[in-house]
């Protein structure tokens, strides 16, 4: 009996048409009546905040530089990744990120936990000279970085535009941005009103060149924050998610 239902479903194309109709919807039914249930799909995690000025330019110019091509910034929950590169990725800690760099297709490493790894001065000669800190690594160099001083004349409405999207800059925030970017890269700077809008923000001459803020300052800036703003030693994702 069975295999003649079957059969008939298969060669009358009209009732195959609405059985599959009536199928998907209960499958999208369930899928997504959840969703408006739920306050948020994102957990709350502690810690998060936006990019800081610096940090944003940074990122700007690891997305032009097409560093994701080879780079992901997500570690699944597989235990090999997670021995390899420390926690899973939580969805939080994109919930800023405009593209989020997600991925699996890895020419070289991952960098979703590269903040802290290794220091300024490594990742100045491994941008400049990757084989001469990873003699196998076939990336290609970019010492330009180190050159170009960093455009801040637009920094504002980059912050701007990204609160328009739902990052949460306030007004004070963009209407420091440049300052705030420039006191990031200099030590020396008064960088209270800087830690008082950013928490847990890495305050220091990144590029080498304390006389001025270049591309490399940002995009160093940018990479040793990856993966430090969650303290995962005290994580508890049940705890986030009451």
């Amino acid at each position: 009996m069975a295999k003649f239902t079957h059969a008939t479903i298969e060669k009358n194309s009209l009732l195959l048409l609405v059985l599959v109709l009536v199928t998907v919807a209960i499958g999208g039914i369930v899928e997504i009546v959840p969703l408006f249930l739920m306050k948020s799909t994102i957990e709350r995690v502690q810690g998060m905040r936006p990019y800081t000025p610096l940090e944003l330019s940074g990122r700007n110019i690891y997305i032009r530089e097409g560093c994701y091509n080879c780079h992901s910034q997500m570690v699944r929950s597989l235990r090999a990744e997670v021995e390899r590169y420390g926690h899973y990725s939580l969805a939080a800690e994109s919930m800023y990120d405009h593209p989020f760099q997600w991925g699996s297709k890895r020419t070289g490493p991952d960098l979703a936990r590269l903040g802290g790894k290794y220091s300024d001065e490594w990742h100045r000669i491994h941008m400049i000279d990757p084989r001469a800190v990873v003699p196998e690594s076939i990336m290609p160099g970019y010492p330009f970085l180190a050159e170009r001083e960093l455009e801040t004349d637009l920094i504002s409405d980059i912050l701007a535009t990204n609160a328009v999207v739902g990052v949460p800059y306030t007004d004070e925030m963009v209407a420091n941005a440049e300052a705030d970017l420039l006191a990031q890269a200099d030590p020396n700077a008064d960088t209270s009103g800087l830690e008082a809008r950013y928490d847990k923000v890495i305050i220091r001459d990144f590029d080498g060149d304390p006389d001025r803020v270049t591309e490399l300052d940002a995009l160093i800036a940018y990479m040793q924050m990856l993966g430090t703003l969650v303290e995962f030693e005290t994580f508890d994702p049940e705890a986030n998610n009451r």
